[in-house]
């Protein structure tokens, strides 16, 4: 299901991912210089029923992606990653995924929504506290080149849950 939302320039679209946007993906886990999902990964994801590959299309072509991961017999959903176009950031693209991320943890009947970012991530940090999201730790020389993680949560239903 697509939902359409207007951002302060043009419409995009929030959809689950089909093989076919599988150049855009790679093209959009490019711009990280390191832990970086394969196509063989995306394709796993793609085809398992314990991901949620959603994409937003903005004239036409996929411009940012969320993975959600619903591990069997948890109530915690894992938001595993979140991609943006560096030229469509500040339209409100991240956000809308990171909603949408809620959504379909809330679908699956997940109670929270977890997910691990870098500490130095100053702007992805500060998206995740305006959702909502509290950190409740960190894991040391988590990413590739070293650099800490912080982990945050917050529950899928209302923001007073």
């Amino acid at each position: 299901m697509a939902m359409e939302m207007t951002p302060a320039s043009s419409p995009f679209c929030v959809r689950d991912a089909a093989a076919g946007d599988l150049p855009r993906l790679l093209a959009l886990e490019a711009m990280f210089s390191g832990d970086r999902l394969s196509p063989r990964q995306f394709r796993h994801h793609l085809a398992s029923p314990r991901a949620r590959l959603r994409v937003v299309e903005r004239g036409g072509s996929v411009c940012a992606y969320a993975l959600v991961l619903l591990r069997h017999g948890s109530r915690i959903a894992r938001l595993y990653s979140i991609a943006v176009d560096p030229a469509q950031r500040g339209a409100g693209l991240g956000a809308a995924l990171l909603d949408d991320a809620l959504q379909q943890a809330r679908a699956a009947g997940r109670a929270r929504l977890r997910l691990e970012v870098r500490q130095d991530n100053v702007a992805a940090i500060a998206l995740y506290r305006r959702a909502g999201f509290v950190p409740f730790g960190q894991i040391s020389g988590y990413y590739e080149d070293g650099c800490a993680a912080l982990r945050m949560e917050r529950a899928v239903g209302d923001e007073d849950e």
